[in-house]
């Protein structure tokens, strides 16, 4: 049946007209397991935007409007009068003294909110290392909203005193900003909990959902669950979180860590299962490598500055190499290591993201879906993989300075016959008008000479260069290049040629450079900790989209496939070397040396 539904005068000038329809239904009749009697409508899409929207009715009682935009989907009946809407809004009923996340004053008091967040796999390393820390470090530079709750969930059996103990071992303040470091920290261990408990136990997820409404009594609860499990486990959890342990009013997100599944179709099947508790904006595919600091400074570099957009093409750019390195093995992680390798691990996700940053169109906006578009624009045009400009290789045991190094198969979690890539270079090529015919060369490996990640545009030679007797033969000594290092030691630096000063006509190389560390005495935030603020804030420009994830693997599976059929094995290179020989070879069929190989001093 269909009920006018009119509101006062300010929320009319918001929604005009001055009242619309809605269709009145009780969401105990179609939900019956649901705590709360509320009431859902519809409204046209022109107001889909407005998650939240606060009123009175005629009758004087205050009311707020909640959007689906950041609903479960399962809040959506698969049958009925509401079966397939898109645009479902809940109308619930505020207390006076509730206060409103949005600002907005409508009479006797407006609602405040606050935010649970729940890092699940509260024990391992991940959350012990990194997600803790993050959230302390924005908690102790204030970034984190006045309201917060941090829960831990994990099997494991701790007490929440034990849980802070295991928290505070990882804890540290900035390092301009040391003398209340220690108020700080208990204050943040104040605010975390813990509960334990099955990940596929709906009963359990009950228990932690009583303890949340518990902190969030009396304000509008929004809650976000971080993912720090293993990827087989990614369905259950959601599953039981969707059903019992969601936000009845507020937002519910879910930060996924990677593997995004190992091939198309697993990843597709991890997407799917996902979408039947989710919807797509609740999503949130972290990729850590896009939080950091030069990443995130990689469009400002080029669109903000008019001295490198005009060059960004094929026709200044002879090729561009993202090079990934580590200067240890597997150690301890051979067992996870082995069933996803090289490729999967870094190439597929952390350099094909940085890639598709780099070489995308100008987004229409800063808005995260123009962004994004882009991004799927390079991925989409992007020419398959082939087995000939692919190398793979394995470190193998070796000997330096009177230490043994072992080999990836001494590991005793990596079967003897592994042929697992620990090192991989590929050759990729985009085909548009842009950057048709520029070599992007990738490079990530291992157990290698140094440790680093890095960005590297080598330009095209000077047409007709006058000084190419002082170079000489080899004018890939004269070629200006462009590294953005991303770790360690964050720099971005121009190699340019200039002359020796003095009387004779003598060419040198120069670096102009800015070097983070001397220019910005500020300690650059954790990759982390910008990436949990943006969900957090429903920022999504540095998360990954489903049709992104689905056009990277489509890059990358055949290849995968064909080189576990084959059975090719993996170049052997000694740990600590700079990789298999193959790699040079392969830089050459494109006439490009790596230039993390040369001296520039900058080592």
């Amino acid at each position: 049946m269909m009920a006018r539904c009119s509101f006062d005068s300010w929320l009319s000038t918001i929604l005009s007209p001055s009242s619309f329809e809605c269709e009145q239904l009780s969401w105990k009749s179609m939900w019956p397991n649901r705590r709360n009697s509320v009431h859902l409508f519809h409204v046209s899409a022109k107001f889909y935007r407005r998650r939240k929207l606060f009123g009175k009715t005629t009758n004087g009682s205050s009311v707020m409007v909640l959007f689906k935009q950041d609903g479960l989907a399962t809040n959506t009946p698969a049958n009925g009068p509401l079966a397939g809407k898109s645009t479902i809004g809940e109308l619930r009923p505020l207390s006076t003294s509730e206060e409103n996340p949005e600002g907005v004053n409508f009479g006797k008091g407006v609602m405040e909110s606050t935010i649970s967040i729940t890092v699940v796999g509260a024990s391992g390393d991940l959350a012990k290392k990194k997600i803790f820390p993050a959230l302390f470090a924005l908690y102790y530079e204030g970034f984190l909203p006045k309201h917060f709750t941090v829960f831990g969930y994990a099997r494991s059996k701790m007490t929440d005193e034990e849980l802070r103990t295991m928290v505070s071992k990882t804890l540290t303040c900035r390092i301009d900003q040391r003398e209340n470091c220690g108020d700080k920290m208990e204050q943040f261990l104040k605010r975390c909990f813990y509960h334990s408990g099955q990940y596929n136990s709906e009963e359990n997820f009950a228990e932690l959902d009583k303890k949340l409404r518990e902190k969030e009594v009396g304000k509008v609860p929004n809650r976000l669950f971080y993912l720090s499990i293993p990827p087989n486990i990614f369905v259950d959890v959601v599953r039981c979180a969707s059903y019992s342990a969601s936000s009845s009013t507020g937002w519910t997100r879910v930060i996924v860590e990677k593997p995004f599944g190992r091939d198309s179709e697993s990843s597709a099947e991890l997407t799917r299962c996902l979408k039947l508790y989710l919807n797509e904006d609740q999503i949130f595919r972290i990729d850590h490598y896009l939080g950091k600091e030069l990443v995130e400074n990689l469009s400002v570099l080029r669109f903000s500055n008019l001295v490198f957009e005009p060059l960004w093409s094929r026709n200044y750019i002879r090729n561009v190499q993202f090079i990934f390195s580590e200067d240890f093995g597997t150690e301890g992680r051979g067992g996870y290591f082995d069933s996803y390798g090289i490729i999967r691990d870094i190439m597929q996700n952390h350099l094909l993201q940085i890639l598709a940053l780099f070489a995308m169109e100008t987004p229409v906006s800063l808005d995260a879906e123009d962004i994004r578009n882009e991004k799927v624009k390079v991925l989409r045009s992007m020419r398959p993989l082939q087995l000939d400009d692919v190398i793979t290789g394995q470190y193998k045991g070796h000997m330096k300075g009177g230490k043994a190094y072992p080999a990836y198969t001494d590991d005793p979690t990596v079967p003897n016959d592994s042929l697992t890539a620990t090192f991989a270079a590929a050759a990729l090529f985009i085909d548009n008008a842009r950057w048709d015919g520029v070599p992007f060369l990738m490079k990530a490996g291992k157990a290698l000479h140094k440790r680093g990640a890095e960005i590297r545009v080598q330009f095209r030679h000077v047409p007709g260069n006058l000084y190419k007797r002082t170079f000489g033969t080899d004018l890939d000594k004269a070629t200006n290049e462009l590294v953005i290092r991303v770790q360690p030691d964050e720099t971005i630096y121009l190699k340019i040629n200039n002359k020796i000063p003095g009387l004779g006509m003598r060419l040198d190389r120069s670096n102009l450079d800015l070097h983070y560390a001397a220019r910005y005495p500020r300690e650059i935030p954790d990759a982390y900790e910008r990436l949990l603020l943006d969900a957090i804030e429903g920022e999504r420009r540095l998360f990954i989209r489903s049709d992104e994830l689905d056009a990277a693997w489509a890059l990358f599976s055949p290849l995968l496939k064909e080189l576990e059929e084959k059975k090719i094995a993996p170049e052997l290179y000694p740990y600590g070397s700079r990789g298999p020989v193959g790699a040079h070879y392969l830089a050459a069929k494109y006439n490009v040396r790596w230039g993390d190989l040369s001296s520039d001093g900058q080592e």
